[in-house]
């Protein structure tokens, strides 16, 4: 990788993240940053392990770590989960404890995570998700 397409790269990430800022109603890039990996992570619990696969190598690099740095102690996903529960483990990883402000940020993600990836990729991961959390990514 070149310097050049590293920049580039970098350079199309910061303006995503600017964009979940706006969207998510985020004070700085940074913190966009913060709750992306965080999203990234709670979902990567979420998600089984093909869907997981295939869309860690549909997102950017920086991306794909956030969603492949998910462990668990038991590796069993929880398909009751609701989307409280969803959002307030997505506000706890994100160094927030707000659920509810929660909401903004992660569809924010959903949303521009969504705009990504193919159609077919955005089914399968609505598919693999718990129902309320499969509700939450289709609104987003």
């Amino acid at each position: 990788m070149t310097t050049a397409t590293f920049t580039n790269e970098n350079a199309e990430l910061m303006a995503l993240y600017a964009q979940i800022q706006q969207e998510g109603n985020l004070r700085t890039v940074e913190h966009a940053r913060r709750w992306c990996q965080g999203v990234l992570r709670t979902l990567g619990y979420n998600l089984d392990g093909r869907t997981k696969r295939k869309l860690s190598k549909a997102l950017p690099e920086e991306m794909a770590a956030a969603l492949n740095n998910s462990f668990k102690i038991f590796p069993f996903r929880d398909m009751t989960i609701s989307q409280q529960e969803f959002l307030k483990e997505v506000a706890r990883r994100s160094g927030h404890t707000d659920a509810n402000f929660a909401r903004f940020p992660t569809t924010a993600v959903f949303r521009h995570i969504k705009k990504i990836i193919p159609n077919e990729l955005n089914q399968q991961v609505a598919r693999t998700l718990p129902p309320e959390v499969s509700k939450l990514w289709e609104q987003a």
